[in-house]
């Protein structure tokens, strides 16, 4: 396993496994289990994914010491807001049976995150917390938050994959000292990902799937992956990425894959803002 180290110091697996919808108690707790079984450490859930609960049984029931593992979870929208954050964390450690995260994020730069990160801060100074970020902030929220808060968030998980490589964030979140962290490295296959004609090619010269070409380049462009599959086989070709490399001719190629745009949504629609807002009004429950 590769390693980045974050702006605290703080050791983060550059591959991890995600449990985004996989909200079936049973089967999100086998799939963790079969990840951790294949060699994940690093494990990515969320409050608004509902099953942190399962998550905790599959890292607490593998017998691995708690410090081998690098557990994140997200503050939803509904639970924005200082006090309201605060207990929901408190919560998520209850749910995940654990006594610290290694790293928290706002999931989403909507509602009072201000009062949110302020929560997290406080976690963060008392040990509760080993790492504090955010989740698709563009640019401009994340300038405003860095620039009045105490804390730089430690990582910045966003949309990142071949076709939408952020390179403008990226810059942006380097000058800050921000780690890019990759949701849906795979695009959840949109554009075609997994037939990409420039993708099997350098697999085709590497032996290796274009899965694994496209992980690989996020990796050596320095994108913290968290690929997300329910298959145990894919997950052990997820995480067979460290024994090749691409060359600088290949991760040219691969750098003229980018469109620059979403495959999903955009923050700066009024439409997406109007979703998923409307959507965390109803809380999770």
């Amino acid at each position: 396993m590769e390693y980045v180290t974050l702006n605290n110091g703080v050791k983060m697996p550059i591959l991890g496994y995600g449990v985004y919808q996989i909200p079936d108690p049973a089967e999100c707790e086998r799939c963790v289990r079969d990840a951790i079984s294949v060699g994940y450490r690093s494990i990515d859930t969320a409050q608004a994914y509902r099953n942190e609960e399962a998550v905790g049984r599959a890292v607490k029931e593998s017998g691995i010491p708690r410090e081998d593992f690098f557990i994140t979870t997200k503050v939803w929208i509904s639970n924005a807001g200082y006090d309201k954050a605060k207990a929901s964390l408190e919560e998520s450690l209850r749910k995940l049976q654990l006594d610290y995260l290694d790293l928290v994020l706002i999931h989403q730069p909507f509602n009072d995150y201000y009062g949110t990160y302020r929560a997290m801060e406080e976690l963060y100074k008392a040990g509760t917390i080993k790492a504090i970020g955010v989740s698709n902030f563009y640019p401009d929220r994340y300038i405003d938050l860095v620039q009045f808060s105490e804390v730089v968030p430690a990582v910045n998980q966003v949309e990142t994959h071949v076709f939408n490589q952020q390179v403008k964030a990226n810059e942006i979140m380097k000058k800050y000292n921000t780690q890019i962290e990759s949701w849906g490295p795979f695009a959840e296959g949109r554009n075609d990902l997994f037939t990409n004609a420039t993708l099997k090619e350098i697999g085709d010269k590497v032996q290796k799937s274009t899965a694994q070409v496209a992980l690989r380049f996020l990796i050596q462009s320095g994108v913290v992956v968290i690929p997300k599959t329910v298959n145990k086989t894919r997950m052990e070709e997820n995480f067979n990425v460290f024994d090749f490399e691409l060359t600088a001719e290949d991760m040219v190629k691969l750098t003229s894959l980018d469109t620059g745009e979403s495959a999903f949504f955009s923050h700066y629609d009024p439409q997406t803002v109007e979703f998923l807002t409307d959507y965390a009004k109803k809380g999770l429950e």
